[in-house]
């Protein structure tokens, strides 16, 4: 019963805050997003055109991008998009690895997964694979700072709890990129996730944007 009335306040806190999410606030954030992620877009073309080469030599045969299903806000659902880092047979696969999942809660992970490429496994490392992503935040389907948008499938499983990390924008990078990320349970990620959700401003997406820099290369939690 404790940890009930507990998750309670922490509901009213989080709605309350947003709630109380001024104009301002959310104007900045987006004019923020747009001119970012076009400075990032243009600035990254020759990293895009030599990841795409380098993709397609290993994988002639297979698309250089992926897109995959995710929710936003409020349970909208949009295509995002990575670089492909898994064989084109991948999501064919997932049944078959179901078993050997390594992350608890409603996700799938494995460190060692047999159907990451080789140049895959270098892209997740240094989170290359993330980049076409600044597409979706310049179209507006993500922003630069927010929670990590889930699969639909990871979503039926939320309990009611879970689900308030879908009442904000989803984001590249958030409190979870820069914590610790595989290394860091379910229901820690989603404490970070609400933590930002009752916190956010814009001194802290720009904080977090500057840490995730320094993070996400090489980070030997990555996978």
């Amino acid at each position: 019963m404790a940890e009930s009335k507990q998750q309670i306040l922490k509901t009213v806190n989080v709605n309350t805050v947003l709630n109380d999410d001024s104009k301002s606030y959310l104007i900045s954030k987006r004019i923020m997003d747009v001119i970012l992620s076009l400075i990032g877009i243009i600035l990254l073309l020759p990293v895009f055109v030599l990841i795409s080469i380098i993709i397609k030599i290993e994988d002639y045969n297979g698309s250089v991008f992926f897109y995959q299903e995710r929710v936003g806000k409020n349970g909208r659902k949009f295509n995002m998009y990575k670089f492909r880092s898994m064989v084109s047979n991948a999501e064919e696969l997932k049944a078959t690895l179901i078993n050997e999942n390594e992350a608890d809660g409603p996700v799938f992970k494995i460190k060692n997964d047999p159907r990451i490429t080789k140049i895959g496994r270098v892209l997740r490392k240094t989170s290359l694979d993330e980049l076409p992503q600044l597409f979706n935040v310049l179209i507006g389907d993500m922003s630069l700072v927010g929670p990590r948008p889930p699969l639909p499938e990871e979503v039926k499983l939320y309990t009611d709890y879970e689900k308030q990390r879908l009442i904000v924008i989803p984001g590249l990078t958030c409190y979870w990129q820069i914590g610790g990320r595989s290394n860091i349970s379910f229901r820690e990620w989603i404490e970070l996730d609400l933590k930002y959700i009752r916190e956010r401003n814009l001194w802290i997406d720009i904080k977090l944007i500057l840490k995730t820099v320094f993070v996400l290369f090489g980070s030997k939690n990555a996978y």
